[in-house]
């Protein structure tokens, strides 16, 4: 496997340019499917059965479910194929056609590039190892299911629709194995066990209205405006514990607010003698886990309750990101990958801090089977234009994606990962 990856490095970083200068912004769906014919005739190449599914239903291009069944079979006391594994990637990027950041470009090993490192440097990755992985005569004894969804930047909603083919992979299969980027600080790589939730939140504020003259007394009280900053106040004061961060994205107050349907901009109007009778505010939470989610969303919706005099406040939480909680088994997954690196001879990945990366897709499945959410490209400035991907660090991630899911080959499916270690 180590050889064909050395010998192939030219070869997949010609793919990773022909992926990267296809613009796959999330709402650029012909650019999404698009990438998502290549990585069907890649799939197909190594054996699995793929199928496109559309996501009309939720404004998106649609998922890859790409499928490689093990001839020995499968069940709880299968050994023949080992762990069953879920690979999870996008195809989207957050630069859509509208962006002035479009083209690939190479200066030494740094590749520069629209989604080379969030994540097309992880599909090229994902790819490799399966064939490094069929070249060796092993993958033949995998079972294996791929899902890459077209909107992970911005998932449709709702998510029992976009995340419903991803999901179901999840329910049969052992082990999920996220490709997004793999962090690496001060040289030194990190393996993500847990990623934080990211859940937006929308503020109406109401008042009565008229002269200022008025503001604070008994008829008036105290306008939206100052019911908006006591609520805000009160999150900064009385929300904060470990693991947590909210956010105050956009604010807008005055005789009228207008927020438009995708919440991203708002106006409002307003005199300096007039009592502001509405205002707006958003942001968002994350979270370490669902339950720290719904406990804080509980704590907002009570601070939002206690009114200033002659106002009103209402509260509601999007859809948004759940969160990837750590677990033993997933802490037990790292454990495995750290010896392929030994193996491989290259350093033991300590575990990253949760508040060192943003939400992602595996979270959707965390609570079904453990999973490791990084084993990706490697890179920096995901999500802004000049987005970088260290070359030299390709042939390092994709082989010891190839020696971990090997390896998981060899673990019987009713084994824990933790004995298995």
């Amino acid at each position: 496997m180590v050889a064909y990856i050395d010998a192939h490095a030219g070869e997949s970083n010609a793919l990773l340019e022909k992926l990267v200068d296809i613009n796959s912004g999330t709402h650029n769906l012909e650019g999404v499917r698009a990438v998502g014919k290549i990585m069907t005739s890649e799939f197909e190449g190594l054996g699995f059965a793929v199928q496109w599914i559309p996501m009309d239903e939720v404004q998106r291009a649609g998922v890859l479910v790409a499928e490689h069944k093990c001839p020995a079979g499968e069940g709880p006391d299968s050994k023949a194929c080992g762990k069953r594994m879920l690979l999870i990637g996008h195809m989207d990027t957050v630069f859509e056609k509208t962006s002035p950041f479009q083209t690939y470009t190479v200066n030494g090993n740094i590749a520069t590039g629209p989604g080379v490192n969030d994540m097309k440097g992880g599909l090229v990755d994902m790819l490799y190892a399966l064939k490094a992985m069929q070249a060796a005569g092993v993958l033949k004894d995998a079972e294996i299911t791929a899902v890459l969804s077209g909107d992970e930047e911005a998932h449709g909603e709702p998510a029992s629709i976009s995340r419903r083919d991803m999901i179901a992979a999840a329910h049969h299969s052992d082990v999920a194995l996220e490709f997004e980027g793999t962090p690496r600080v001060d040289g030194v790589f990190y393996g993500s066990v847990s990623r934080r939730s990211a859940i937006t939140w929308h503020l109406k504020t109401t008042g009565e209205t008229g002269h200022s003259s008025g503001i604070f007394n008994e008829r008036m009280g105290y306008g939206a405006i100052y019911e908006l900053a006591r609520i805000l106040d009160a999150f900064r004061t009385q929300l904060p514990e470990p693991y947590l961060t909210y956010n105050v994205g956009m604010v807008a107050g005055g005789t009228s607010v207008h927020v438009d349907e995708a919440g991203n901009n708002a106006t409002a109007t307003g005199k300096d003698n007039v009592i502001a009778p509405a205002a707006y505010a958003s942001g968002d939470i994350r979270t370490i886990s669902n339950e720290q989610s719904e406990r804080v969303e509980k704590k907002m919706e009570a601070i939002v309750g206690e009114h200033l005099a002659k106002t009103g406040a209402t509260i509601n939480f999007g859809e948004g990101y759940p969160a990837m909680a750590p677990t033993a088994a997933s802490r037990a997954l790292l454990k495995m990958l750290n010896g392929a690196n030994a193996s491989l001879g290259f350093g033991a990945m300590p575990e990253l801090d949760p508040m060192k990366r943003g939400a992602g897709d595996i979270a959707f499945v965390a609570d079904i089977i453990p999973g490791l959410a990084g084993v990706g490209a490697t890179g920096e400035g995901a999500h802004a234009p000049g987005e970088t991907l260290d070359l030299s660090t390709q042939p390092i991630n994709t082989k010891r994606d190839a020696v971990l899911m090997y390896r998981l080959t060899k673990v019987g499916q009713g084994e824990e990962l933790t004995k298995a270690n």
